[in-house]
């Protein structure tokens, strides 16, 4: 079976610990469930993604050299 997830398409994606989701959401000004949502059955999240975690995914850009996105795991 192929890991979609190691695919060299499909950009980083990291599960974000508290302190750095804390820091997300001061620097938005947002709550958790203002994040767009990514489905927990996504090829692409990391093993160790449960719902209700928020994932950190870097793209790369033409316009800057990356793009950070981030994405709360639901059902």
């Amino acid at each position: 079976m192929v890991d979609v997830s190691e695919h060299e398409l499909v950009p980083e994606h990291n599960v974000l610990d508290d302190e750095d989701l804390e820091d997300v959401l001061q620097e938005y000004n947002i709550d958790r469930t203002d994040l767009p949502k990514i489905k927990r059955a996504d090829p692409a999240l990391p093993d160790g993604a449960d719902v209700g975690d928020v994932i950190e995914i870097v793209r790369d850009s033409r316009t800057t050299d990356q793009a950070v996105v981030y994405r709360l795991v639901v059902e």
